[in-house]
């Protein structure tokens, strides 16, 4: 006994092989012709597609029909969330012109840039910066270090961007940085990094709002957009 079943669709059919001159007449009699949705998409969504008709022959319809179901890739793209990181080049990286090979990285990966600027870090803010690190003994070389010179801030969107920013960047002590990451490829000491990226989504938010000021990030679609995501 061959049996079909079909999500998103019309009435599921199970058809043996002594029913194909019925034109599958054998059908399930309890209530299955409601059409499943899932919450986050509009019932006329591209992802549920008509399905075909019960045909003549299981057979042909287990081998040749691509229409019905829902096309994996496009739910989970379309459930994943579009994050916010801040990327910040220290004052080592602008002094040694690594600028436009920092930010390369980041596009040819994808992701989008929605917020730049040439930025001299006041001591208060460096300090609300790192707050988390005004513990450890080494904080006010910290704090000297990022007032040292200028340094160029960054907001960059995309889906996972925080978590994948952060492999690109690489591990904090350079030397255990592996080859391709920013820090394994440009860096050699962990007091000169080169560049900053948000932990967390969470504070991937509050360092954006705290080195930006409102009307600094810009909002637009990329035209390569439908090229990175399905």
């Amino acid at each position: 006994m061959e049996g079909v079943a079909v999500l998103g669709g019309a009435s599921p059919c199970v058809s043996s092989s002594f029913l194909l001159k019925t034109n599958c007449s054998l059908s399930y009699s309890k209530n299955l012709t409601t059409t499943s949705h899932l919450a986050a998409f509009h019932s006329q969504s591209h992802l549920f597609l008509k399905s075909p008709t019960c045909p003549l022959r299981a057979r042909t319809l287990s081998r040749k029909s691509t229409k019905h179901g829902i096309f994996l890739p496009h739910l989970v793209a379309s459930l994943e969330q579009v994050e916010e990181t801040y990327i910040m080049v220290k004052p080592d990286g602008v002094q040694r012109g690594l600028v436009g090979e920092i930010i390369s990285r980041f596009e040819k990966k994808g992701f989008k840039l929605t917020g730049l600027k040439l930025f001299q870090c006041p001591k208060e803010l460096a300090e609300e910066h790192y707050k988390d690190l005004s513990s450890k003994s080494f904080f006010p070389n910290l704090i000297e270090y990022i007032t040292s010179g200028p340094v160029i801030c960054m907001a960059w969107e995309g889906v996972g961007v925080v978590a994948s920013a952060r492999k690109l960047i690489g591990s904090t002590n350079p030397l255990q940085a592996e080859p391709g990451t920013i820090r394994g490829d440009l860096a050699v000491q962990t007091g000169r990094n080169v560049v900053h990226g948000s932990d967390s989504p969470e504070n991937g938010k509050r360092e954006i709002a705290l080195w930006f000021k409102e009307g600094e990030i810009c909002q637009w679609t990329p035209a390569q957009a439908p090229w990175l995501r399905e």
